[in-house]
């Protein structure tokens, strides 16, 4: 028995008790009639203020006649659940547990193999699951874990002989279909056992489908898997022009670093870079400390840090709009003689930022300055021109996608009334939309840990009153569309999801659903990077052998900065005693025609007839991006090459003014209102990194929403 489950047990201290022995119950049904065991003695307190509770009924068997003659096991299994909860205490329902996985057969060894793992259990937990001649399931299950053996047993008990498409009609996210109600921490820790069990029977089902339909599932996604001593082994054509740059070429890297010091130029790029920069620049990084990947937000701020410790240029690795905000961000701090420079004399573009500087978006403004009280949320992924106008039009903040959701709720908390516009991605809003309908069906108490100024009443009452563009979104992130959804659905549904806030609705709602079981999260690529650190830290520090696969629902760039991290925590547990056999696999959903011909190809400052292209190119590699959904690939990005990084910082200083077509925008032009552009179009920011620091909306914020941007705050 393990500690937490011991802990439900462990006595009161007291005076030695003296003793009386009673049969203990043991439930029939789980046992073959033939080795039901005669109860044996347990010892009960006889000074206790009272006997316990009378045994309650054993749970049948699926293939029991009581069972039968419920009329399909979703309702059996809601029957199981609602006399478990039944249970007086929460130390009845840990024995029903206990007593449900004393009776569970064992997994046979051979069963128990790396292949019938489930994942996301606290547990090693295994199902071994096949179709019989009748075209009905049979599923076996076990778990190193008692509490996880009696979920196992629960689930065998109500599924076992039923038919995939009565597997597949169970509702994982049914709360009536769970065995647990509130309270009960050492059982809870185990909770997502029961529904990532139930998932896992649900993958094998939707094979055994496949399999009678004489239908084949299709060849798996690219993947990369990270093992121990940082080996990796990429699978699919894809996989592998990821890889190729994950161990780059050390004269590369020195290269690099001698001209960066020599020079002192600080590096900023974001995670969706080509995976040669990447890796010549992760690996530079330890030479040189002025290197810096991450997302859009936080390369600004680096750079000012950079400045600080004596760095004369900064050579951003991005789209036009990120080295802008970093030449304002330094202006602001003082720094306007250090130079910043971008990758190519050409615009590098970003659909969702030009989604913003349309007439439609204008539109979109003006119609929220005409609805009062109004405050926009614009995502950072825009330039500062943007921020500049929509914040002379409409009172602005800028938002991220980790903080996005805080910053609308403490808008509605914080302001009577107020009407919330968001913009310019529409998958983003949607999904905001969708999050905020969802939150309106949970309790009060669930509620408040998320916010704690708000309630069902208050969510409900800001539906209407939140407004979000639908004419914008990333190309990228676009291309997770329904053929990747649904494979996932069919191949991944036991893996972990993560989905960046940018995604089609059918993608966020597929790690939403994962969330609640420790399978799923939603966020920033930040978020996403630490969902996957976090997952790693768990086995590691569990120790068993283990294969975590992660399903990246966003642009493929993310995956050097996510082997980076992977590597330096299995170098960190490994140097400290003899470790298990743990693998993390990172699984790119992108489609089969998402890989060009090998070669060089560069994309140019426009993507003009962009649409009617099988393939956007990207690294000489070979990567590429399918237009017809799963590319994960941004062509954008992949301009920020190494030779273009290379070439900057050779021609530093730039005496001769060869590199003014390189040279990040300063904006000395006015608003429509005669203000500068880049001091309007920090503001909003400014306002981000308040509420950032708070919690909530700046005074100076709430009174340009009530009073409008032309009076200041007394």
């Amino acid at each position: 028995m393990d500690t937490a489950t011991a802990s439900l047990f462990a006595p009161a201290a007291a005076a030695k008790p003296r003793c009386v022995l009673r049969p203990l119950h043991v439930p029939r049904g789980i046992l073959p009639p033939r080795s039901q065991p005669r109860g044996p003695l347990a010892v009960r307190c006889a000074h206790s203020r009272a006997p316990p509770p009378p045994p309650p009924p054993p749970l049948p068997r699926a293939d029991s006649s009581e069972a039968a003659a419920d009329a399909h096991p979703r309702l059996r299994l809601r029957r199981l659940a609602e006399e478990f909860r039944a249970l007086p205490s929460d130390a009845d329902r840990a024995r029903r547990l206990l007593s449900l996985a004393s009776a569970l057969p064992r997994l046979p060894e051979p069963d128990r193999a790396p292949g019938n793992r489930v994942m996301g259990c606290v547990a090693r937990v295994w199902l071994a699951a096949r179709c019989d001649g009748g075209g009905r399931m049979r599923f076996a299950a076990d778990s190193d874990s008692e509490l996880s053996r009696g979920y196992c047993a629960f689930l065998v008990a109500a599924l076992d002989g039923a038919t995939p498409e009565e597997v597949l009609a169970v509702d994982p996210a049914d709360p009536g279909l769970a065995p647990l109600g509130a309270g009960m921490a050492a059982a809870r820790s185990r909770a997502s056992t029961w529904h990532n069990v139930l998932v896992a029977m649900q993958k094998r089902a939707r094979a055994a489908i496949a399999a009678r339909e004489g239908r084949h599932l299709g060849e798996p996604f690219p993947s990369l898997v990270i093992a121990r001593g940082g080996a990796v082994r990429a699978h699919g054509t894809y996989a592998e022009a990821q890889a190729m740059f994950l161990s780059p070429d050390e004269s590369k890297v020195s290269e690099l670093v001698n001209i960066l010091m020599e020079k002192k130029i600080g590096v900023v790029a974001h995670f969706y870079m080509d995976p040669e920069v990447q890796g010549i620049l992760t690996a530079a990084k330890k030479q040189w400390p002025h290197i810096h990947i991450s997302d859009s937000l936080v390369m600004a701020d680096s750079t000012v840090k950079m400045a600080e410790a004596g760095c004369d240029y900064i050579t951003v690795l991005g789209v036009d709009f990120m080295s802008e905000n970093v030449r304002a961000i330094l202006d602001q701090a003082g720094f306007n003689k250090v130079g910043v420079y971008r990758m190519s004399s050409e615009q590098i573009g970003c659909s969702l930022a030009d989604a913003a500087s349309s007439s439609e978006y204008t539109h979109f403004l003006r119609e929220a300055s005409g609805s009062f009280p109004s405050l926009h949320v614009i995502y950072i992924n825009t330039s500062l021109e943007t921020k500049a106008h929509a914040h002379e039009l409409v009172p602005t903040i800028t938002c991220t996608s980790s903080n996005v959701v805080p910053t609308i709720l403490q808008a509605f908390a914080q302001i009577p009334d107020l009407n919330v516009w968001y913009g310019p991605d529409s998958y983003m809003g949607a999904n905001i939309a969708d999050l905020f309908q969802r939150m309106a069906t949970m309790s009060d108490e669930e509620i408040a840990k998320i916010h704690p100024d708000h309630n069902r009443k208050s969510i409900n009452s800001l539906l209407p009153r939140l407004h979000y563009y639908q004419d914008g979104n990333c190309m990228v992130h676009d291309m997770f569309g329904h053929e990747v959804v649904e494979k996932i659905k069919e191949q991944y549904c036991d893996a972990f999801l993560t989905a960046h806030f940018e995604v089609p609705g059918e993608m966020f709602s597929l790690a939403m659903e994962a969330k609640p079981r420790g399978m799923g999260v939603v966020g920033s690529t930040q978020n996403i990077l630490d969902f996957i650190k976090d997952h790693l830290k768990g086995a590691l520090d569990r120790n068993v052998d283990e294969h975590l696969q992660f399903v990246l629902g966003t642009e493929s760039g993310m995956i050097t900065s996510i082997v980076a991290a992977v590597r330096e925590l299995l170098d960190m547990y490994n140097s400290s005693q003899e470790r298990a056999n743990i693998e993390v696999e990172i699984v790119f959903p992108v489609s089969a025609d998402a890989v060009s011909i090998n070669g060089s190809h560069h994309v140019g400052s426009s993507v003009a007839g962009l649409d009617n292209l099988t393939v956007v190119p990207g690294v000489s590699s070979g990567e590429g991006c399918s237009i017809n959904g799963g590319c994960a690939s941004c062509p954008y990005m992949k301009m920020n090459t190494l030779g273009s990084l290379l070439k900057i910082c050779r021609q530093l200083p730039d005496k001769d003014n060869k590199l003014s077509l390189y040279q990040a925008s300063r904006f000395n032009v006015k608003t429509p209102l005669g203000k500068s552009v880049a001091e309007v179009g920090c503001e909003p920011i400014l306002h981000m990194r308040h509420f950032q620091a708070t919690k909530r909306l700046s005074d100076k914020l709430v009174h340009q929403v009530v009073h409008g941007n032309g009076e200041e705050p007394s």
